[in-house]
């Protein structure tokens, strides 16, 4: 039985199993007293996309995105994905490049997911600090044609997210650099990737609601882990069951539920890194502060 109230709220997030694992929960009603959803599905370019354009009022986004859209969105302090261990890679075919700390990807083609990734800027980080002469070519590819792309020979190298991190053997490529692992080392910060984002005119008070929401329905699914696996299983397109739990495993804990102090530290040292790399447009003080009751 259905316990949501009121009118639906338009939310999109992604199809991969962190986020149907955290929504199952509240999409299918069973969060007590939280507002319904009308639930549209897209891969995290397109979500960043909505966010510019002010569309929806709840929605999965990259950190990278922030920038643009804080002055009509708030970040909610939960639901979203931090971690530690759990960075994009760069990926290559010939195994005998990793075996070159000080690689030069100047006259190199890197295909990346997107230019408004959180996995860009840490990438575009990583290589400021160790790849004295920048990066070559950087295009632009949907995520799932990064690895087939690497492994034909289109691109020199390719940054991956998600389960890539489980299957890019598959592919027969070879990690060339871990930019998660970059980060941890160089600010001892969990690693920021995707935020849950709400507009702010829905108020104070609703965002609270919602913030709270989230934090049921991911508790809901610890509690019960395979109230969600059909959910996670519907949306998951061919991806292997062991490797979805392996996909939730990383990529929902302590930070899903609660950003805390070192999760909003990170995502302040991500922007404010990035802007002073001229990758991101400076953000706003307090832009990041969640309203209080």
């Amino acid at each position: 039985m259905s316990t949501t109230t009121g009118e639906p709220l338009k939310i999109a997030y992604s199809p991969c199993p962190n986020d149907t694992f955290v929504f199952d929960a509240w999409a299918h009603g069973r969060v007590p007293g939280a507002p319904a959803l009308d639930v549209t599905f897209a891969d995290i370019d397109v979500t960043n996309g909505m966010a510019e354009r002010g569309e929806l009022d709840v929605l999965k986004v990259s950190y990278a995105v922030l920038p643009w859209v804080l002055e009509e969105y708030a970040l909610l302090p939960c639901g979203g994905a931090l971690g530690r261990g759990c960075g994009p890679l760069v990926l290559v075919k010939d195994p005998s490049l990793t075996r070159e700390p000080g690689l030069d990807l100047a006259g190199r083609t890197v295909a990346v997911p997107s230019e408004r990734s959180t996995a860009y800027l840490l990438f575009r980080l990583w290589a400021a600090d160790v790849l004295p002469a920048g990066v070559g070519k950087v295009v632009v590819l949907p995520f799932h044609e990064i690895m087939p792309a690497v492994r034909d020979g289109r691109v020199d190298a390719g940054l991956v997210i998600h389960e890539a991190r489980f299957t890019y053997q598959d592919y027969g490529l070879h990690c060339l650099a871990d930019m998660g692992e970059h980060w941890e080392s160089t600010t001892g910060l969990p690693i920021p990737l995707g935020a849950i984002i709400a507009k702010r005119s829905l108020g104070a008070e609703r965002l609270r609601a919602l913030a709270e929401s989230a934090r049921t329905s991911v508790r809901m699914a610890w509690d019960d882990p395979e109230a969600s696996r059909p959910y996670v299983r519907a949306h998951a397109q061919e991806l292997d069951p062991a490797v979805a739990d392996q996909h939730i495993g990383l990529y929902v804990n302590e930070f899903t539920a609660d950003l805390g102090d070192s999760g909003y530290a990170a995502v302040r040292g991500l922007l404010t890194r990035a802007a002073a790399e001229g990758l991101v447009p400076a953000i706003a003080p307090g832009s990041l502060d969640f309203p209080q009751g």
